[in-house]
């Protein structure tokens, strides 16, 4: 089975040789390999090169300007020739066992999401290794990093919304959730290692997520409309 791993990227030149070795070392190796970058003005899409070799074929780079990292998920699982699809963000990275522990689990399912333990860490340092149980995605998202979904399933089902910024990933889990075809299966090793930081710990970022669980009715209107309020008066107190 062909599994096509997704790195999108922009100026990712201090992490990206890590995430791309973890690719390299898997121990499953029917894997397809696709840079998304969005037209880096450092050395990420040189680093990345620099790989091509070792790959084989395997690896394809792909350095144009685009709209931001879910438009790359978008592309790069529109180009993605795997039966089975890994998205893992240029600083993160797989265990070496990752894709050979999700390989085993695949079933006969046309739509299935895989996902698994994750370790997050803080400035290089572990702090957690977590698994979000999909039965309790109305309130809290899956280890998104560790997931791995079936090609036809974001053929059939669709792709990230790109109308959200930060939130996509998590409305489209829900959106799935909600459909009763898909099949979502628990892998209880650890996957991927996550860092913290970044756009998606933003105010910003919690904003949305918030106006999605209203919109999904996890929280009530009234409950958003506080949350909202709360957070601009704190943000004024704060300076």
């Amino acid at each position: 089975m062909l599994v096509t791993v997704i790195t999108p990227c922009f100026n990712s030149e201090k992490t990206i040789r890590r995430t791309i070795e973890s690719v390299l070392h898997q121990t499953y190796q029917d894997i397809e390999y696709l840079i998304i970058d969005g037209a880096s003005t450092d050395k990420t899409v040189e680093i990345a090169k620099s790989y091509e070799e070792a790959f084989h074929g395997r690896m394809h780079i792909y350095s144009e300007k685009d709209e931001g990292i879910y438009y790359a998920m978008n592309k790069g699982i529109g180009l993605a020739k795997g039966e089975l699809i890994g998205i893992v963000n240029s600083d993160d990275y797989y265990e070496r066992e990752a894709v050979e522990k999700i390989a085993e689990q695949r079933t006969a399912a046309p739509y299935q999401i895989l996902y698994g333990f994750e370790r997050i860490l803080n400035e290089g340092q572990e702090t957690t290794i977590v698994i979000h149980h999909h039965t309790n995605l109305p309130n809290q998202m899956i280890t998104h990093p560790t997931c791995f979904v079936t090609k036809k399933l974001y053929e059939d089902k669709g792709v990230f919304h790109t109308d959200y910024r930060y939130s996509a990933d998590y409305e489209f889990m829900l959106r799935m959730y909600r459909d009763e075809q898909v099949t979502f299966t628990p892998v209880y090793e650890l996957i991927s290692n996550y860092a913290l930081g970044g756009a998606s710990g933003t105010g910003a970022a919690y904003l949305e997520t918030m106006g999605l669980l209203c919109k999904y009715g996890t929280i009530s209107r009234k409950r958003y409309r506080l949350t909202v309020l709360k957070y601009w008066i704190g943000k004024l107190v704060r300076g």
